[in-house]
């Protein structure tokens, strides 16, 4: 009980104050967003049916800012001015890219220079040890910083591609920054918990917004993804880099156990994300090619609402999770968990699209059946959504 009142202690100020500067600035920037047409226009590949403003980033990034500059008062934290930086680049590269659409070229220069600045300026966001999975162990420089910059620029875009339906990207953030602050906690890294919980702040009222609002809705966009991806990836870096700090609680009995614990955490993301490039390059496509052929669209069209696609994606991510838990505990080798994960994480992405594409194929009258039959049976905005929505719209 003494370490959940702690745990209240570091969490509860930065997740309050991100929460209140949310909801302050997210309504100045619909107006923004709205007066000088920056939104979200409908296409062949978009899902929406009208214009949304596209801005929720900006707001997301301020109520982090705010809460971590008034956090610092009372809670130690100026460490994070380098991150902070690392995701300032991100935000206003992708706030261009959604105004402007820059080329995918740009957007990466611009990710390897922010994990560069992570990477060279920052304190602890180098896999530097991958203490002793599959026999690997202390890398050398050469080999650690092209490493950790493969995996926070892979993180970034594979968090910035999950982005396609109501609440997904928002409610992957939450999710993971809730265990995050957890494994920061038991690692007593001060600094990481309070962003960890200044984010959650932030996202989660920008997340019923987006969920249940209408007049209120606006979309995180690419400042948005890009800086919730540069948090991610620091968030794994930083507990992989730690995570054998003397004293640490946290996976004391195989400290190689962090790997598979933080790709599971990651899992539908890192997983989708990589069968989707690779789909685009072997039909001789570029890797960014925008298209249609992500998990949660899979789930739109299979007749699932934008909610309910949210919620299927974010359940499978868990069940990874929990399948890594009880390889954990079950006294499974770091190896043995890493195979695990990589194995299931393929299943429910690779694995899920595949079987639902060919079903599609096969017996294309009964999938159409299936999706109209899933269709109907989809909550309706009405009774306590739409009760939801006039509320959410008000505040």
């Amino acid at each position: 009980m003494e370490t959940l009142s702690e745990y209240l202690k570091i969490g509860f100020l930065p997740f309050i104050i991100s929460l209140v500067a949310v909801w302050i600035l997210h309504p100045q920037i619909i107006k923004v967003a709205l007066l000088k047409e920056i939104v979200d226009t409908p296409n062949a590949r978009k899902l929406q049916k009208e214009p949304v403003p596209i801005l929720g980033g900006v707001a997301v990034f301020f109520g982090i800012f705010m809460s971590l500059m008034f956090s610092n008062i009372v809670i130690e934290c100026s460490e994070l001015f380098i991150l902070l930086t690392a995701m300032l680049l991100m935000l206003y590269i992708g706030a261009i890219d959604d105004v402007l659409d820059i080329s995918p070229q740009a957007r990466l220069a611009a990710q390897i220079g922010a994990a560069l600045v992570l990477v060279y300026l920052g304190n602890g966001y180098v896999v530097a040890d991958l203490m002793g999975l599959f026999g690997i162990g202390a890398l050398p420089e050469w080999a650690a910083v092209p490493l950790s910059v493969f995996a926070i620029v892979g993180i970034i875009n594979a968090t910035n591609l999950i982005d396609g339906v109501d609440g997904l990207s928002s409610g992957f953030g939450m999710m993971a920054c809730l265990i995050f602050s957890v494994v920061f906690f038991n690692l007593d890294d001060v600094p990481m918990v309070v962003l960890s919980a200044a984010t959650l702040g932030a996202l989660l009222l920008f997340f019923l917004h987006n969920v249940f609002g209408k007049s209120s809705k606006m979309f995180i966009g690419d400042s948005g993804t890009l800086t919730l991806g540069i948090i991610m990836a620091a968030g794994v870096t930083r507990i992989i880099s730690q995570v054998q700090t003397p004293g640490a609680a946290l996976f004391e009995r195989e400290w190689a156990s962090v790997i598979p614990f933080t790709l599971a955490v990651l899992a539908i993301p890192v997983f989708d994300t990589v069968r989707v490039m690779l789909t685009r390059m072997l039909h001789h496509k570029s890797p960014f090619h925008p298209d249609k052929t992500h998990l949660h669209h899979m789930f739109i069209d299979l007749g699932f609402s934008h909610v309910i696609t949210t919620v299927c994606v974010l359940t499978l991510n868990t069940l990874v999770i929990g399948i890594w838990t009880l390889s954990y505990y079950a006294g499974l080798t770091p190896d043995a968990q890493t195979i695990v994960v990589v194995a299931t994480a393929t299943l429910v992405t690779a694995g899920l699209y595949q079987g639902v594409e060919l079903f599609k194929r096969r017996y294309p009258e009964r999938y159409a059946r299936t999706a109209e039959r899933i269709r109907r049976s989809q909550p309706k905005r009405d009774g306590w959504m739409l009760v939801a929505q006039r509320i959410i719209d008000r505040i």
